[in-house]
């Protein structure tokens, strides 16, 4: 493998190009969803940035933002069965944001508004985190997983102004913001193979036995 990954303790020592990683939950799940790979969805998160490293790189930390979904249903308990996964793993950061219900524009024929939930604060939450990061002195490279245009603001602060680089790692179908591309360092697509070598284990052990499996849906 190209990099290493460095628990905590381990992150003073970094001595070679130091990267941290940045993903954007909902964009990359949304990407993998819309490219037809849901088999991909029980993504290691930390092994997919390690899989981007180049020679000479180390990787001292991996940030994932998202929002736990409300209700009962199938997407919800599977998403809540990766959070616990990626817990358990104990290779990331998880920082979550939350949903808020919003009425939507009337529609033009009936006038009705539908009330929905949407998600809010992930993009404000990886702005404020790479920008302070960059500042702070913890990087020399980010890798940031989105293809959200309103991140953009972010990036050039942190290329132009702290002096550090990002690439930008778009998701599946999610490469069309010209903005990230024209001020970010250097960016490129995850394709299909990156995503099925990042896999984590069908099946995980938690530290009090209880087995965390793969949904069926994702396999």
């Amino acid at each position: 493998m190209a990099g290493t990954f460095l628990s905590r303790p381990e992150r003073r020592r970094c001595v070679r190009e130091r990267v941290l990683g940045y993903i954007d939950g909902f964009n990359l799940f949304r990407g993998v969803e819309k490219a037809g790979w849901k088999r991909y969805h029980w993504l290691d998160v930390p092994l997919l940035i390690e899989n981007l490293l180049k020679p000479g790189q180390t990787l001292c930390g991996v940030n994932y933002f998202t929002a736990r979904l409300s209700g009962a249903g199938l997407n919800q308990s599977n998403q809540a069965a990766f959070l616990e996964a990626l817990e358990t793993q104990g290779r990331c950061s998880i920082h979550l944001g939350r949903y808020q219900e919003v009425t939507t524009t009337p529609c033009s024929r009936c006038g009705f508004r539908a009330r929905i939930s949407k998600e809010k604060m992930t993009d404000v939450n990886i702005a404020s985190q790479i920008t302070a990061d960059a500042f702070e002195n913890l990087f020399d490279s980010a890798i940031l997983v989105s293809g959200d245009a309103d991140l953009t603001s972010a990036v050039r602060a942190v290329v132009g102004r702290a002096k550090k680089r990002v690439v930008v790692a778009f998701p599946p179908e999610r490469d069309r913001s010209k903005f990230l591309k024209q001020f970010c360092s250097a960016y490129l697509t995850i394709g299909r193979a990156k995503l099925a070598a990042s896999q984590l284990p069908d099946s995980i052990e938690k530290p009090d036995g209880t087995i965390l499996r793969r949904p069926a849906a994702w396999s």
